[in-house]
């Protein structure tokens, strides 16, 4: 059977048109980008990915989240609530246009945490930037 035959069927043209797509959007720069970006994230540098900016700060649990409260008071954001526990701290604001604001604090060791910021749905890179150097002043 040769090979050109074979891509006349419609089952054959499918498959290979679903690998042709695997493998353009695997090998997209936005994927590569993604990838890159996440493991930067890990060696505390910012990264910001589907509209949530994550980073590492060097400080213990308690530091890191009371250094974000203050933050948020600072902003003048409207502060929701504000949950901990030993592992992880959550605080929940709104801005003037109501829009939410999320800041997630995760131990990631004595002196280390990982911290993601979003604000609304979709993310706002320039808020979450400004939150997050507010919360390194903070520290």
């Amino acid at each position: 059977m040769n090979t050109m035959n074979s891509l006349r069927t419609p089952l054959a043209r499918v498959l290979a048109s679903s690998l042709l797509a695997c493998v353009l959007v695997a090998s997209s720069g936005c994927f590569l980008l993604a990838i890159g970006a996440a493991g930067a994230a890990g060696a505390g540098t910012v990264a910001y990915i589907s509209g949530e900016l994550t980073t590492t700060l060097n400080g213990r649990l308690d530091s890191v989240s009371n250094a974000a409260g203050r933050a948020t008071t600072q902003l003048q954001l409207a502060k929701i609530s504000d949950k901990r526990d030993a592992f992880s701290s959550v605080i929940i604001a709104r801005t003037a246009q109501d829009d939410k604001v999320t800041i997630k604090i995760e131990k990631e060791g004595d002196d280390l945490c990982r911290v993601k910021i979003r604000v609304g749905v979709f993310g706002d890179e320039p808020k979450s930037r400004a939150i997050l150097e507010k919360i390194r002043s903070e520290l």
